[in-house]
């Protein structure tokens, strides 16, 4: 006759194998579902793109290093300008994004136009606004293509001699 205790066990391996079995299905439908998940960055929330817009207008319209070469803007000025350099570098970074991609790249070219749309815009925007001290009378402002050229051309060579 048959060991009691064989028994025992096998009924115990037995019972066992569909929990085990059922657990490790668990385990893969967790995997499986885990592999589909994509987690992608781009395009940003409106949240987050309401908050670039909320910075850009700060750092526009109060006191920071920026305004401290290019000056400050009136806060409805900056508001207004900040939209348009937000929408101008989302639309510029969304060309470039790629289904198969994360958003990264996309990401990082976002923040870069935003960046350089920027300091575009206070750079021109000190250029038009420049006073000339010695200007011939009735003419108080630099013409601003003159002045932006020669700003640029001063930023430029700054910024090679501080990378060199």
């Amino acid at each position: 006759m048959a060991d009691p205790e064989s028994a025992t066990a096998q009924d115990t391996v037995v019972s066992t194998e569909p929990h085990q079995t059922q657990a490790q299905d668990n385990i893969d439908d967790t995997t499986a579902k885990l592999n589909n998940l994509t987690l992608r960055i781009w395009p940003p929330t409106q949240r987050t793109r309401d908050a670039v817009i909320g910075r850009l207008i700060e750092t526009l319209s109060t006191q920071s290093i920026l305004s401290k070469r290019y000056g400050t803007m009136p806060e409805d000025e900056a508001s207004a300008t900040a939209k348009s350099i937000e929408e101008e570098a989302f639309l510029v970074a969304g060309e470039s994004f790629s289904p198969e991609d994360d958003g990264i790249e996309t990401l990082q070219l976002y923040s870069k136009e935003i960046s350089k749309r920027m300091l575009d815009t206070v750079k021109a925007r000190a250029a038009a606004t420049t006073v000339v001290s010695d200007a011939p009378s009735g003419s108080a402002e630099v013409n601003s293509n003159n002045a932006g050229a020669a700003d640029a051309e001063e930023i430029s060579s700054s910024s090679v001699k501080a990378e060199g």
